[in-house]
């Protein structure tokens, strides 16, 4: 079983490298894994970069810092893989993963079927329908 699921590609987050408050930017999450996460970039990151990251989608927002543990070029951007500083962060990175997964479908159902969800009806429905699927991490 895969460690990592990949993420709806609407789910943006906002880097920041550690060092240089003036680089920032919003990006876009492709996959948390075990120990980090993955996102799009326009810039390439050096590895062993230190990154203030976080995702303001869901309430209250995420939070972590992270290093830099690899930048591969793809077309005309670049995917960054970043792993957490802190251990606590994993846990977090997997609940943000899974309401990530939920305000996505709140969003297509609104797009497709044309019925507005509340946050609660979301959840729901994106459970019953996904949450068995959704691959678990060991410890």
């Amino acid at each position: 079983m895969r460690s990592y699921i990949r993420h709806p590609s609407d789910i943006p987050i906002h880097v920041q490298v550690a060092t240089i408050s003036s680089q920032t930017a919003n990006q876009r999450l492709t996959n948390v894994s075990h120990g980090g996460l993955a996102f799009e970039s326009e810039v390439p990151i050096e590895s062993g970069t230190v990154i203030q990251m976080n995702i303001d989608v869901v309430e209250p927002g995420f939070e972590a810092q992270g290093v830099v543990t690899h930048c591969h070029e793809e077309e005309d951007h670049y995917i960054i893989g970043l792993e957490f500083i802190s251990r606590d962060d994993l846990f977090v990175a997997r609940m943000v993963e899974q309401i990530c997964h939920i305000e996505h479908y709140k969003r297509e159902v609104a797009e497709r079927e044309g019925r507005e969800l509340s946050g609660q009806q979301a959840a729901k429905e994106w459970i019953a329908k996904y949450a068995a699927s959704f691959p678990q991490w060991s410890s």
